[in-house]
């Protein structure tokens, strides 16, 4: 891995969403996204991401990718590794799941890095992997990792983050990886 430097920081009080539309260039060959205490107001509502290739008017790049994830639960009584297919897109032009079902109580949220790879190649399709620890609505203890790319040799020059229902609160800083 390179030497991160970073680019951009921001701050999400009660936002629907979080678009990052500047910064990313053929200047770095990997773009990583890092979001901490991401705190949704709608209780078990996903964290999710898509890509544009027009600068952020339009944010539906076709996505292919696969979704799993372990827990624990906060008593010790159940823990486990799942396969989520539900979470997966196949060629889907929607928002890609990072971390589901994220509990908004002041003691719940997420936190997690997505990673971007050769986003500004107009030659080849553009993979990513995401990795998330964050606290379930249902009170256990979840990491979540999601891989895949998305379809398009455009070049991917802004990304957005939301929740699949509501606002939320975080930081989601953006840094090229040289």
């Amino acid at each position: 891995m390179g030497i991160p430097t970073l680019l951009s920081t921001s701050t999400a009080s009660n936002a629907s969403s979080v678009a990052i539309t500047s910064n990313i260039t053929s200047t770095y060959d990997e773009y990583m996204f890092v979001f901490t205490d991401i705190n949704p107001a709608t209780d078990e509502a996903d964290f999710t991401f898509q890509g544009s290739i027009d600068g952020g008017s339009n944010y539906n790049v076709a996505i292919t990718s696969t979704f799993v994830w372990v827990h624990h639960t906060e008593g010790g009584t159940d823990a486990g590794v799942f396969y989520t297919g539900g979470s997966d897109l196949a060629q889907g032009t929607g928002y890609q799941i990072i971390s589901d079902n994220i509990g908004n109580a002041s003691d719940e949220s997420g936190s997690g890095i997505l990673q971007l790879f050769d986003p500004s190649d107009t030659t080849s399709i553009k993979h990513f992997i995401g990795r998330q620890n964050g606290y379930h609505g249902s009170n256990y203890s979840q990491n979540s990792m999601v891989q895949g790319y998305l379809n398009t040799t455009s070049a991917i020059n802004a990304v957005s983050f939301k929740f699949t229902s509501g606002n939320f609160d975080g930081v989601i800083q953006m840094y090229g990886i040289s």
